[in-house]
């Protein structure tokens, strides 16, 4: 960039001052990132769903090429509608049916985040959806737990992972899950969720599950303004009691220019984190376009932003490949990537002394070494 200062005999002095130098994917790989949405049985390998189904005798892919299969599963996301989003989930959750299958895509997920640099990560999943041919919920949260070990044993200590359990929104018996989670909280559950068709099912279906959490002195987070509107976050926060939003886009709702309404200002001065996934978000039909997410608005306007990549098959996404999404697209430097990552280290289900030491120990480290 050229500056030009006019002086007294009204010749130029000219000073340049060097451009940014732009961010490579080399350089946001190295960074650490904290990962709080990513949901487990949409984070498989392509080749992993090929060989299960086979083992399995799963019927129905597409095609049995790997790279065809990504394809597959990305185009199909990537229609603007929730609905046809989540279908995809039956051949991922089809071949997640025995114990080996769980434990092996627990295990390569690990290694997929740390390899991708994610130094904590909460992978979310809800234990009803694998008990089709007969495991129990508690098996299945063991299996997946014992994957969970494996993978961050294979990665070498790199990485740390809690797990958050899931209720199906559209499903009865919210408080089994919530039971799971306080029964395997010391086991590396770290924190409940409701998941599924958000219209229709609000919080408010079985607030008794949240005041049982509550209670119990466990975390939880709430799907809530994705494919509803920022009332969902109302009830979500407001009814539910809940510590973080997944998604939260349509919070946006309540925020016309720089005036912040009474709900989006509440979230934002109680610190609740809000669990962005900008190209999820478009892919469901959440924001209309990656320009239009308004992920750097609320940024602007002090919201605790965190960025997450929802559904690694399913998007077509890594948490590098979002950090160079809204890199690219709204031109965050080092300094909102630490920032963004500190957010979610803030956020996390894990205890104040082990957030204050990721964020001291880890974090601020890397990336003021990144920054120079």
């Amino acid at each position: 960039m050229i500056n030009a200062d006019r002086n007294d005999t009204a010749c130029h002095r000219y000073t340049v001052t060097p451009m940014p130098t732009p961010l490579t994917q080399e350089d946001l790989r190295r960074a650490p990132k904290v990962l709080l949405h990513d949901h487990l049985d949409g984070g498989l390998r392509p080749q992993t769903v090929i060989e299960l189904a086979e083992a399995c005798g799963h019927q129905g892919l597409p095609t049995t090429d790997p790279v065809a299969l990504g394809a597959w599963f990305r185009d199909n996301a990537n229609s603007g509608s929730l609905v046809r989003y989540l279908e995809g989930f039956a051949h991922t959750c089809g071949v997640m049916q025995d114990e080996s299958s769980l434990v092996r895509v627990a295990s390569e997920a690990v290694q997929d985040l740390a390899a991708d640099g994610v130094v904590y990560a909460e992978i979310r999943y809800a234990p009803e959806l694998f008990t089709d041919k007969g495991l129990s919920m508690e098996q299945a949260v063991e299996a997946v737990q014992e994957g969970f070990r494996q993978g961050e044993a294979a990665s070498g200590g790199r990485i740390r992972v809690g797990t958050l359990l899931c209720a199906m929104r559209q499903n009865d018996g919210w408080q089994r899950i919530a039971d799971l989670v306080v029964r395997y909280r010391d086991a590396g559950v770290v924190g409940f969720d409701i998941a599924g068709p958000e219209a229709g099912f609000p919080p408010s279906k079985e607030l008794s599950a949240f005041e049982y959490l509550r209670q119990q002195n466990a975390h939880f987070t709430i799907h809530a303004a994705e494919a509803s509107g920022a009332e969902s976050a109302w009830e979500a926060v407001q009814l539910a009691g809940a510590e973080r939003l997944g998604h939260g886009v349509r919070l946006a709702e309540d925020i016309q220019g720089d005036e912040v309404g009474l709900l989006a200002a509440y979230v934002r001065d109680r610190r609740i984190a809000l669990e962005m996934c900008p190209t999820s978000n478009v892919h469901t039909g959440a924001v209309a376009s990656l320009a239009e997410h308004p992920i750097k608005r609320m940024a602007d306007l002090g919201f605790r932003v965190t960025v997450n990549t929802d559904n690694r098959l399913m998007s077509d996404v890594s948490m590098t490949g979002e950090f160079a999404t809204v890199v690219e697209q709204f031109g965050f430097g080092w300094e909102d990537l630490r920032k963004f990552t500190v957010n979610a280290a803030k956020a996390a289900f894990i205890s104040h002394d082990e957030r204050r030491a990721l964020i001291q120990d880890v974090i601020e480290p890397a990336y003021a070494a990144l920054a120079k």
